[in-house]
């Protein structure tokens, strides 16, 4: 029995070197693709990081290339390949729960123009979905010379967005694409958002969040003074904005941060708790560094397209009359900071107004996972009844919970026989 169960170990390490040994065979054979090998997650046969050559502009490649960063993680030529379209930078390889349910091969793609995947000289003109999509759809296009199966696009939350406007301009790259908590914003400032912050939780929660904002914003002076310490000691930096403003954007921002990553009502604490407790408990919510310089400068990309194509949301500060002293003069004043201060931003809606049209009446084999607590989950896109896309909006569940691993058996039950019948395999 000893000497069988050694023959397996042999055998079965065998198979992994000749796996590894025949995708770094293949790999080599793509153009515009150079790898190295990296940490092989559990159950996988490789994984690389990759450096994938693209076009700053895809309509004119006379103008340039830049490396697009990606991860490869093998399972097997004849298994499906997930294509995760991360809207954000990807400093390390991450495997998703699709990837593991499936047991599928996985390709982890940072979004241009975040992390390592930034031209020289970066003109922002080049940062939109038309070329951020048309990366995905050269790398699907390359990586298909490998991978002949079944593909699935997913992505969560501005990933998510992107696996949408993915499959809106290439509906033939993908079989099934599966965003998560993934809004459909239709303006700059989404009123939808409002709806959802006045409806969502109970009426007493509601009133707790705002008791504190106004409690906060009603010792303004010592409140500032004691959170500028706070930012002192923590080293944030502000130029793009001043002290006084980024902690009066935070205050605005507390509502939507608590929804969207599900604190406990049960936590906030009563109006008339010392202050400290209060600001203690807000810095665990929504602190100044969200708006500190650094935090400006790691979401810039993200600003600009929020700014120009993808809509985003604003303030609304018809409660605080009188207490706003930095941004008295700024009604319901925007949450989206362009990379230069003063910049226009070019949103019109004619974008996703015509994605949304899309998605609701060709939107076939999409299957969204979102929460029904999370403020983003108001912007989502909601069933047509025109095409079989599957939606999943998880009870009592936020941006970070929203996932397969939290879903109810039923619902766990409903998404694999849906994804089994759409690749038809047996998962």
């Amino acid at each position: 029995m000893k000497n069988i169960l050694t023959f397996i170990i042999i055998l079965m390490a065998f198979n992994v070197i000749a796996q590894s040994a025949n995708i770094e065979a293949q790999l080599f054979n793509l153009p515009d693709v150079s790898f190295k090998k990296i940490k092989t997650p559990e159950g996988f046969g490789a994984a690389y990081e990759l450096k994938i050559r693209q076009p700053i502009d895809h309509t004119a490649p006379e103008k340039g290339h830049f490396y697009q960063r990606a991860y490869l993680t093998h399972k097997g030529f004849d298994r499906p390949t997930i294509i995760c379209t991360e809207g954000y930078q990807r400093p390390a390889n991450r495997m998703y729960e699709l990837t593991e349910l499936l047991s599928a091969n996985q390709i982890d793609v940072e979004h241009r123009y975040f992390g390592e995947s930034i031209p020289e000289n970066a003109d922002y003109e080049y940062l939109n979905l038309e070329q951020a999509t048309a990366d995905l759809h050269h790398i699907n296009q390359l990586f298909r010379q490998i991978y002949d199966g079944k593909w699935i696009s997913t992505g969560i939350s501005k990933g998510g967005q992107t696996t949408i406007y993915y499959r809106y301009f290439y509906p033939n790259d993908v079989d099934v694409s599966v965003p998560y908590v993934a809004p459909m914003n239709m303006a700059l400032e989404e009123k939808r958002i409002y709806e959802f912050l006045d409806t969502v939780g109970t009426k007493e929660c509601r009133q707790k969040i705002y008791d504190i904002q106004k409690r906060i914003l009603t010792n303004h002076e010592e409140s500032l003074s004691k959170l500028a310490w706070y930012g002192k000691g923590a080293g944030l930096e502000f130029s793009y904005l001043t002290e006084a403003e980024a902690f009066e954007y935070a205050i605005l921002e507390y509502p939507f941060s608590f929804w969207q990553w599900g604190h406990d009502c049960a936590e906030i604490p009563a109006k008339n708790a010392p202050l400290d407790e209060i600001l203690i408990h807000f810095l665990g919510i929504s602190g100044m560094d969200f708006f500190a310089d650094k935090s400006m400068t790691d979401y810039a990309s993200h600003y600009w397209q929020a700014g120009d194509q993808m809509g985003y949301y604003s303030y609304r500060t018809d409660d605080f009359k009188g207490l706003l002293k930095a941004l008295p003069m700024k009604p319901n004043p925007t949450a989206i900071f362009m990379p230069e201060e003063g910049e226009a931003m070019n949103f019109d809606g004619k974008l996703p107004t015509k994605v949304k049209q899309w998605v609701d009446l060709n939107g076939d084999n999409m299957l969204y996972i979102n929460g029904d607590s999370d403020t983003w989950s108001s912007t989502a896109v909601r069933p047509s009844g025109k095409t079989n896309a599957v939606f999943f909006f998880m009870p009592g569940t936020d941006h970070r919970k929203a996932r397969i691993k939290n879903m109810t058996e039923a619902s766990k039950a409903k998404l694999v026989k849906t994804l089994s019948e759409w690749l038809g395999e047996e998962f």
